[in-house]
């Protein structure tokens, strides 16, 4: 069967008036409140980091994992949770996946204990590995005018955008009046509002021909990433073990084999050939090195504006807020942009705003004022939300609608992945300059133990000295992890440098597409 005919026959109860369907903006409403969940849900977490660490006392390593757990897990399961909402209908699986959602939401905010936390945190990847790609997925079907299309994938685009940086002031508001669970617990009331109104508003859409859901292949998918990811990580906080090395080889050869495995079932969980359509690859790897560069960073920052410049968490909400601003206006915007200029013009522009956005923070200091950061910041969200909008509508327009879970779960993958990969290696770099800081004499070793885990832990460890050793001890850590941080940024800027050399020549050519689907 053609790429055409699999485009006709694909979804035959949606296609009929699709383009006149008079809910179709109130369902996008339903599929923006779960995305705006999952994304303030993966940055809430980044300003509660100094609440969690003082009533939980994760180690470094602890916090790490804490931190990106939930991305190794939705990384290892969404290629898998796409293509199962290919076939047994995204909503149906949007919707169990909002309730999951909601649960383990609960088990977080009453984590007694890291290894607690870390369990919850990855239980909750679980549950939002069946969010993202199916919110995608649905747009692609229930959108078929490819002007509309980009303006709703926009409207998705700008809502993640916009939910990555409102949920800092969200996280503010609840952190200065509640204790930190409270941050999880606001999911509750989302996802009610979206499964009642889910119900009513979403059409259910799904691949009429699906074939059988192969369950070795979600196995290697979910063993190859988390082991890549796992070795990857620990490879740049430990160096090079034994152990590292075995999960390095287990999650290559496990990967292999499932792109082995991929080429010869008759219904694949994710076909291959998507990656022969240059424009497909080229977003999907723009997508991986963006949000590589940002991620790391991004978790950081939250630690640097309070426990460097001493900011509360709901002033440094505030502060990041203009990155909310910049993604919208440019995620509105995309796709009159991409088709006025040229994609690849648009995708290489928000990947140079990143890069520059990304190379102001190398200059910040405990002294940086707010302008100076609410600018960067804004540069930031522009580009990304630029950037991000258009290759989502390209990953989208590359593929037919019957595999429009697997391609939106293969550009997920690479936005969790890149995620889980920057806080390994940038939040690695940001550590390990870290640690290295000098503490002053007669400080005691559990103190000075302490105080080198975590900036988090020397500013509680500070408390138990006296007050001229404490604001030598505090002043050395804050020193050490600006340096840090700095460093983590001049690296992240030279990735979407190189990103977006690599995007200019990828992208050569590709449109968006104009007109109706018949």
């Amino acid at each position: 069967m053609t790429s055409t005919e699999r485009r006709l026959s694909a979804d035959q109860p949606d296609s009929p008036g699709a383009t006149s369907r008079p809910g179709r903006w109130l369902a996008l409403a339903v599929l923006v409140l779960a995305v705006l969940l999952v994304a303030v849900d993966a940055t809430v977490l980044g300003l509660a980091t100094p609440f969690l660490s003082e009533d939980l006392k994760p180690s470094g390593t602890q916090l790490l994992w804490i931190g990106d757990v939930y991305s190794f897990v939705i990384a290892g399961l969404l290629v898998s949770m796409g293509s199962l909402g290919d076939r047994i209908g995204r909503k149906k699986l949007l919707l169990t996946g909002a309730v999951a959602f909601g649960a383990v939401s609960v088990l977080n905010a009453y984590a007694t204990s890291p290894e607690m936390m870390i369990v919850a945190r990855a239980l909750l990847g679980v549950a939002g590995a069946t969010l993202m790609p199916s919110t995608l997925a649905l747009i692609r079907n229930i959108f078929h005018d490819a002007k509309e299309r980009s303006l709703a994938v926009g409207i998705w685009g700008a809502a993640a955008s916009a939910g990555a940086a409102v949920g800092p002031v969200v996280g503010g508001f609840l952190l200065e009046n509640f204790w930190w669970g409270s941050v999880f617990l606001i999911n509750l009331p989302v996802m009610a509002v979206l499964v009642v109104v889910g119900i009513k508003l979403l059409p259910e859409s799904k691949n009429p021909r699906p074939g059988p859901w192969d369950l070795l292949s979600v196995a290697l998918s979910l063993v190859g990433m988390v082991a890549v990811v796992y070795a990857v990580k620990e490879a740049a906080v430990h160096g090079f073990r034994w152990d590292i090395a075995a999960a390095a080889v287990v999650g290559v050869a496990a990967l292999y084999w499932f792109v082995r495995r991929q080429r010869t079932l008759p219904s694949p969980l994710l076909d291959m050939r998507l990656f022969q359509h240059r424009g497909f690859s080229g977003a999907v790897l723009a997508d991986l090195l963006t949000i590589l560069g940002l991620a790391g960073l991004v978790f950081f920052l939250s630690q640097f504006l309070q426990l460097v410049q001493g900011r509360t968490p709901l002033n440094a909400g505030l502060i990041e807020l203009p990155a909310a601003v910049g993604a919208v206006a440019a995620g509105l915007s995309a796709g009159y942009l991409a088709r006025k200029v040229s994609v690849r013009s648009a995708v290489a522009v928000g990947l140079l705003a990143v890069g520059l956005a990304l190379a102001a923070c190398t200059l910040m200091t405990a002294d940086t004022g707010e302008v100076a950061l609410g600018l960067a910041l804004f540069l930031g969200g522009l580009g990304a939300g630029l950037a991000f909008t258009v290759t989502a509508d390209v990953i989208l327009s590359s593929v037919p609608k019957e595999q429009a879970g697997a391609a939106s779960a293969v550009s997920e993958t690479a936005y969790e992945l890149g995620a889980a990969l920057g806080i390994a290696l940038l939040g690695s770099i940001v550590t390990g300059i870290y640690r290295g800081f000098p503490v002053p004499a007669g400080v005691p070793a559990d103190v000075s133990a302490a105080a080198h885990d975590s900036l988090g832990g020397a500013v509680e460890s500070a408390t138990d000295l006296p007050q001229e050793q404490a604001a030598a001890l505090l002043a050395a850590a804050r020193d050490s992890f600006t340096d840090g941080f700095q460093t983590a940024a001049l690296v992240g800027a030279l990735v979407l440098f190189a990103t977006a050399v690599a995007a200019w020549f990828m992208l050569k050519g590709q449109k968006l597409e104009e007109g109706v689907e018949h």
